[in-house]
């Protein structure tokens, strides 16, 4: 019952809370006020809200090591990266902000790619255990 991939539980811990965190804090920035007070409800709705959940799944098929865990894994965070990158730089220019909401999305833009990267190892789709 244990994954042969290096970094395999730190990261599946990781995701988990990391998005059960990030259900009550998109609620507190999406309804945050101007500027950009639709913009960040729209997304928080339509994108961050769904990525964390589908986050919060991935990281249950994780533990119980299944593979479709991995595949929404990746999903969760191509959900996220595609919601977090361009808010950040839309944000970056219209409200120049760097120290606040803008720096932090593309941090997490970051930090998202990386994660992305890592559970696309072909490792995790070889035909063996995980």
């Amino acid at each position: 019952m244990k994954p042969y991939l290096r970094g395999y539980w730190p990261m599946t811990w990781l995701g988990l809370l990391a998005n059960v965190t990030a259900l009550p804090l998109i609620g507190l920035i999406a309804f945050d006020g101007p500027p950009l007070e639709v913009a960040n409800i729209s997304l928080a709705i339509s994108l961050a809200w769904p990525a964390a959940v589908v986050g919060i799944v991935a990281s249950a098929g994780l533990m119980a090591e299944r593979r479709w865990g991995v595949i929404l894994a990746i999903v969760a965070l191509s959900m996220a990266l595609s919601a977090s990158l361009p808010y950040g730089i839309v944000r970056l220019v219209l409200v120049r902000d760097p120290q606040s909401l803008s720096g932090l999305s593309l941090v997490l833009a970051l930090l998202n790619l990386l994660a992305l990267i890592y559970w696309c190892r072909p490792g995790h789709r070889k035909n063996r255990r995980l």
